[in-house]
């Protein structure tokens, strides 16, 4: 199994699309599109499907990773504002990234509209051969990630050298 991509609610895909891209360094796949609901086509009849009747609309951009994962923004045109998160409730809650530039994402995070949401942390303070830091962030529209320095792997693994 492949992770294939994620989807992410944002409220102004302008600056959306600026953020993943500057801030983060991510890749337009396919720029900002309008999609309205409608039944002639398959993605308008998927859309009703998820969506439900009387959804409005919204657009939509494809990003990708430099490692080839999607990353799929919506700004609906009917929407509330942002919720806050339950962590009690059941569901996905982040999304986790990994970069080589750890300090300079961070950086571009706070430069792009976005927010940290702790000082970095190191997994194993107490083993300098396990230098592998994280921390959580916001986007500018308050969707939580993660920022890796290391891989999955490294970072948990316990015979990792």
């Amino acid at each position: 199994m492949k992770m294939n991509h994620v989807g992410i609610m944002v409220g102004d895909m302008d600056k959306a699309v600026e953020f993943y891209t500057k801030a983060l360094g991510l890749r337009v796949v396919m720029g900002n599109t309008k999609v309205i609901e409608e039944r002639e086509s398959a993605i308008g009849r998927m859309c009703i499907a998820v969506f439900g009747e009387g959804f409005k609309g919204f657009n939509i951009a494809h990003l990708v990773t430099t490692g080839g994962i999607g990353v799929e923004l919506f700004e609906m045109k009917e929407r509330q504002e942002r919720h806050d998160v339950d962590f009690k409730r059941l569901g996905i809650f982040h999304f986790c990234l990994q970069t080589d530039d750890f300090e300079g994402v961070i950086e571009r995070v706070r430069e792009f509209g976005g927010k940290t949401r702790m000082d970095i942390m190191r997994y194993h303070p107490e083993d300098d051969s396990k230098p592998a830091q994280m921390i959580y962030l916001e986007d500018p529209f308050g969707n939580l990630f993660e920022l890796y320095s290391h891989t999955y792997e490294e970072t948990y693994a316990t015979d990792y050298e």
